[in-house]
């Protein structure tokens, strides 16, 4: 019997366990995916816990009741690939070899990485809400808050859910204006980007709302370092920010794993072709969602479109033909924007976000580039898709390939 181990068995480990799993014969392949713990978050749900919005029960499951029969499911650290050997070796010595590896070991917060971030003032009134506990202990913050001046802080791209950050802006005006504090409280977004956004035309209009919103940006910001004592974010141009609250969005790193198999960049992310999702420097190794090192964004709708094209070629990696340079770099996600309303942007290697309706042309029912309803619904309701449809690897009527159709330049 030949092996396929998927390492993470996050969004793009778990929909590429259970689509593989249909296709390949249990007597010809064995399946392992291997995880450091046993809980699945639901990663987009972080971000409506500071604000009460969700609780822990409502993001988080276990790993197991989402992958099929017909998979082992192993719960370890990995100490290393060691692609010539083509084994895996996990921390208590078991190595587990492999005729194909899929590489969906995700993206982690290094705080530490950042001068003076994790010293003094570190989770008492610096956070972030990237992480299950650090996206708690901000709840208990803000709800003891009587206002002042918020900086939120993104160190340095890439990062998960680039959008997140003016998420967590929206949401917060909308939190303090229910509780009478937003005239109490300066709410600043200091960004490496040039503006709001990384594509111009949706950077605009977020940037407007922004605006709207009484939220001050301050661009093209380096951050050099934070000193909790004096409650100050310093840029390395020599600008600096005090606050009374910092909601910091870290630097990024792959996987430790990765870094130790010396397989990944500078940043532990893996080398990966932007169109056929093979790993650069090895043929029988496969990558995607957040630990690649693609242009586009860390997202979970990312890894929907992504596990459909490299389902198909690992199936054409096994029978000896072809690989297709099928992934077009596509990503969509809702922008939540408080008050009961949200954006949704669709876009890919190649074309910016544009207005238009989605996904029927003319139709929607969702608006792109322009705030609803129905846009805020849709974020809610996609929770349900995620448990129910989208990890269990079902087919949902959205194609891998980025529709021109029903937007309009």
């Amino acid at each position: 019997m030949k092996k396929i181990v998927i390492l993470g068995a996050g969004t793009a480990g778990t929909m590429m366990a259970n689509k593989l799993r249909k296709e390949l014969s249990e007597r010809e392949w064995g399946i392992t995916v291997v995880d450091r713990d046993g809980t699945h978050l639901y990663q987009p749900g972080l971000l409506f816990l500071p604000f009460g919005l969700y609780d822990p029960a409502s993001i988080t499951r276990p790993r197991q009741n989402f992958l099929p029969g017909g998979v082992d499911f192993v719960i370890s650290e990995v100490d290393r690939v060691d692609p010539e050997a083509r084994v895996v070796a996990l921390a208590d010595g078991t190595m587990l070899a492999y005729d194909l590896l899929i590489l969906s070991t995700g993206a982690r917060i290094v705080p530490e990485q950042t001068e003076g971030m994790t010293d003094a003032g570190w989770q008492d009134t610096a956070f972030d809400f990237y992480t299950l506990d650090g996206a708690l202990k901000l709840r208990d913050f803000l709800y003891g808050w009587a206002g002042g001046r918020m900086v939120l802080n993104v160190v340095d791209m890439p990062i998960k859910c680039p959008v997140a950050p003016l998420e967590f802006l929206f949401l917060a005006d909308d939190f303090l204006r229910k509780k009478g504090l937003r005239e109490q409280t300066e709410l600043i977004y200091a960004t490496p980007l040039s503006g709001a956004f990384t594509k111009p035309r949706a950077s605009a209009a977020l940037g407007g709302l922004l605006e709207e919103r009484g939220i001050t940006v301050h661009a093209n910001w380096a951050t050099s370092a934070v000193d909790g004592e004096q409650r100050t974010l310093r840029s390395y141009d020599g600008r600096s920010e005090e606050y009374d609250l910092l909601v910091t969005v870290p630097l990024h790193s792959g996987s430790e794993a990765i870094e130790r198999s010396e397989i990944g960049d500078d940043f532990a992310f893996v080398p990966t072709d932007k169109h056929t999702l093979q790993t650069r420097a090895f043929d029988n190794i496969f990558a995607l969602g957040d630990c690649t090192d693609l242009p586009t964004s860390k997202a979970g709708s990312v890894a929907h479109f992504q596990a459909e094209v490299l389902v198909e070629n690992v199936l054409r990696y096994i029978a000896d033909r072809p690989l297709l340079p099928d992934f077009d770099g596509h990503a969509n996600c809702f922008i939540e924007t408080g008050g009961g309303r949200g954006m949704l942007i669709d876009f890919n290697y190649t074309t910016e976000p544009l207005p238009g309706r989605f996904p029927l042309p003319g139709v929607g029912p969702f608006t792109l580039l322009e705030e609803s309803h129905v846009n805020h619904w849709g974020k809610l309701g996609f929770r349900w898709v995620y448990w129910n449809l989208l990890i269990k690897g079902e087919e949902l009527p959205i194609d891998h390939r980025m529709a021109t159709a029903g937007k309009w330049s």
